[in-house]
């Protein structure tokens, strides 16, 4: 069984108890993505498989057989920032940092479920073939994302700024390069 972790292939560990999160932070020493609550509250270790955003806190490695993980170490390319990491930074996105990894990852997994037309708790219409990234959506999308320094205005302007009416266009379903050739 073999795991694709921002785009190298992970044989997925022997032992079916070990999280994807212990996965990524003990056993490959990817250390960005953060172990806050690890009872799936606080949103610090998010992850995208396949595109989509997890807990990895609550996820079994033994459960990705076969899927391509993306940790806050994978959407770099190049030596180049993602435009969402360069945005928390000039919005001044994170005080500690701590829940920056989770909140980009989160904030990526949210703008492909809004481009493919997933409607949240506060979407009005939800026959709505398209939908802003409005105010009220970020927040409620992104209400599973906790900040306790309160950086969340920061957080706010950078999400709105790459991916708000306006923002730059940028695929949020990311597959490295390697995987994508």
């Amino acid at each position: 069984m073999s795991i694709t972790i921002n785009g190298s292939p992970i044989d997925v560990p022997a032992d079916p108890r070990v999280s994807l999160l212990d996965l990524l932070r003990e056993h490959l020493h990817l250390s960005g993505t953060k172990k806050g609550c690890n009872q799936g509250a606080c949103g610090a270790c998010t992850v995208l498989v396949d595109g989509e955003r997890i807990l990895s806190c609550l996820a079994l490695a033994a459960q990705y057989d076969g899927r391509e993980i993306v940790s806050i170490e994978g959407l770099a390319q190049g030596g180049e920032l993602h435009p969402l990491q360069a945005a928390f930074i000039e919005h001044d996105g994170f005080q500690c940092g701590y829940c920056t990894p989770g909140q980009i990852c989160s904030a990526i997994g949210m703008a492909a479920e809004i481009a493919r037309g997933i409607p949240s708790h506060v979407t009005g219409d939800l026959l709505a073939t398209t939908m802003d990234l409005t105010h009220d959506e970020l927040r409620e999308r992104m209400s599973g994302n906790l900040c306790r320094c309160g950086a969340h205005n920061g957080i706010v302007a950078a999400i709105t700024e790459v991916f708000g009416q306006g923002g730059a266009d940028v695929t949020p379903v990311l597959v490295s390069e390697e995987t994508a050739a």
